[in-house]
């Protein structure tokens, strides 16, 4: 029974982003934070460290290790870092490091939009024709809510940090996205599809996701089974195969663990609501859109393969106490789903859209310009006290490259804004563009205006400085028991000194130690000979020992 549509689009509202402006958005996005940074503290700097010790020999590539404290998750992640790393020897092993998961990003992007074009190619997902005609071209029309689905991807905020860390996060999202173009180009790439699936989940397990693999592949051969395509068909069974590679890539890389740490009240619900209402945004409100405006039409395949898939990442969430790390895995599966509502959006939804996205994004970005001009003229005097007292010691730079940059960046969103409100644009992504330039415009001046004092901030090199005067380089070990994973990277790959993070300070043979937190009893035979602080701490900070 074919069901009557809700989109309606004329030739007009089917053209396509201009490519080339489409690109220079894609690389204001990926590229800012790419390059003049360190690693930044947390999952930054501790992937940053299981990376450098197998490049560094540390630590064999079966078991990668920091301070002998081995990794939890799948080492594939770690295995792509440290190929970098020694096949660009000339760059700084921060930089080679990062270069794979950018690459992935990239990936993640095209995958998107590929998915997105497939799904909008079925005939269940194409507009209403018009009785003497005019309609948009069934291509046009793919074409134009694939570079949507893009944008919203783009736009959203969830993406935007986690997606430039070095993390096993990112693997986790570019095997995800590989799965939903498998199950997307099933009916018109079955070849692709069976690669892509064979390949994506065995990667989502070895990356340190297994059960969400295994949840894929079974939604993914349930959803092939049910589908009218023969070929799609015949693609359950390949996606069962990948489950079962899944299961045993996991047991071979010892990546299964216990995770599972939330239970059902009202505090998960709360925190759940709150996370996805900014993690997610603005793709939450477009998918809930599409799936009432859809709603007739939810068992089509361009509804039921988004929405199934992400389903499988919410329910992991919400087991995994509301994390937000699980939750990407939503991101890319979402901006189909949210593409679709572009056909059917109101005009007062999507005048509203664009205002909150012109005064939003506009306030944001002067707010980097305000700290760029208190940093290099002294004026206004506020922010650049501010950020002194939050990092003791930065003293800004100027750098004429990131102004030029900012600059430019600036000027061509101020052309945007005029385009996009001096008349009405008939383009089906017309709705997405603000959201996702003004993300990217931000991300760019963050990462150009203020580099210098977030990377004094969230970077341990600070700390390691201060460390150098007391520490001497040539010591047989440094002790570091009870400490977090991202400040014994920095001790071992930034300082440079063999870390101990195992054994008790006692039983260590070290001849120096580094305590957290005041020292209520001095241990036998260690006196305390510095403390140190990060800029950014107010607390105690850390006892240097020497022993005696």
């Amino acid at each position: 029974m074919n069901l009557p549509s809700p989109a309606i689009v004329a030739v007009r509202g089917a053209q396509r982003l201009p490519r080339l402006p489409l690109l220079l958005l894609c690389a204001a996005y990926v590229l800012p934070g790419l390059f003049g940074r360190d690693p930044w503290r947390n999952a930054d700097l501790s992937t940053f460290g299981f990376i450098a010790s197998i490049a560094q020999g540390h630590a064999t590539w079966w078991e990668p290790a920091i301070a002998g404290i081995p990794a939890t998750e799948g080492p594939l992640p770690y295995w792509l870092g440290a190929l970098a790393v020694k096949a660009l020897p000339f760059l700084e092993p921060a930089l080679a490091a990062r270069l794979p998961f950018a690459a992935i990003l990239v990936g993640v992007l095209m995958l998107v939009w590929y998915s997105s074009f497939h799904l909008a190619c079925t005939r269940a997902a194409q507009p209403v024709a018009f009785a003497f005609g005019g309609e948009a071209h069934s291509i046009d029309y793919a074409r134009a809510l694939a570079d949507g689905a893009l944008l919203a991807l783009i736009a959203s905020l969830g993406l935007l940090q986690l997606g430039h860390e070095t993390t096993p996060e990112m693997l986790q999202l570019g095997a995800v996205s590989l799965y939903l173009y498998a199950l997307a180009a099933a009916p018109f790439r079955p070849l692709k599809a069976r690669w892509a699936a064979l390949l994506s989940l065995p990667t989502l397990a070895a990356s340190g996701a297994p059960a969400v693999a295994l949840g894929l592949a079974l939604v993914g051969a349930v959803l092939c089974r049910r589908s009218s395509f023969q070929e799609v068909r015949t693609l359950a069974g390949w996606c069962l195969a990948a489950g079962l590679l899944a299961a045993a890539s996991a047991w071979g890389f010892n990546a299964w663990a216990w995770r599972v740490r939330a239970e059902a009240d009202w505090e998960l619900g709360l925190s759940m609501l709150s996370l996805v209402g900014w993690f997610c945004w603005p793709t939450w409100p477009l998918a809930l859109w599409t799936l009432w405006r859809w709603r007739i039409h939810w068992q089509r395949r361009h509804i039921l393969v988004p929405l199934s898939c992400a389903l499988v990442s919410l329910i992991t969430c919400a087991l995994m106490g509301a994390s937000d790390r699980a939750l990407l895995l939503s991101l890319p599966v979402l901006a189909p789903l949210a593409a679709f509502a572009l056909p059917t959006l109101q005009r007062g939804l999507a005048a509203a859209m664009d205002w909150f996205s012109v005064f939003f994004f506009s306030a944001a970005a002067l707010f980097f310009w305000v700290y760029y001009c208190s940093m290099q003229t002294g004026w206004p005097a506020t922010p650049l006290a501010n950020m002194r007292q939050l990092a003791n010691g930065f003293e800004p730079s100027f750098n004429a490259f990131t102004l030029v940059l900012a600059v430019l960046a600036t000027l061509a969103w101020l052309a945007l804004v005029r385009w996009r409100t001096a008349r009405h644009q008939a383009a089906l992504w017309k709705s997405l563009v603000l959201p996702a330039s003004g993300v990217a415009l931000n991300w760019l001046l963050a990462m150009s205006l203020t580099l210098a004092p977030l990377d004094y901030a969230r970077s341990d090199r600070p700390l390691i400085e201060r460390l150098r005067s007391h520490v001497p380089r040539d010591i047989n070990c440094l002790s570091a028991p009870n400490h977090a994973l991202p400040t014994l990277a920095a001790l071992e790959f930034q300082g440079g000194w063999r870390v101990d993070g195992r054994q008790a300070l006692q039983a260590s043979p070290c001849q120096y130690a580094l305590l957290h937190g005041p020292i209520k009893e001095m241990p036998d035979g260690w006196t305390q000979i510095a403390q140190v602080r990060r800029p950014t701490e107010r607390a105690y900070g850390f006892a240097v020992l020497k022993r005696q």
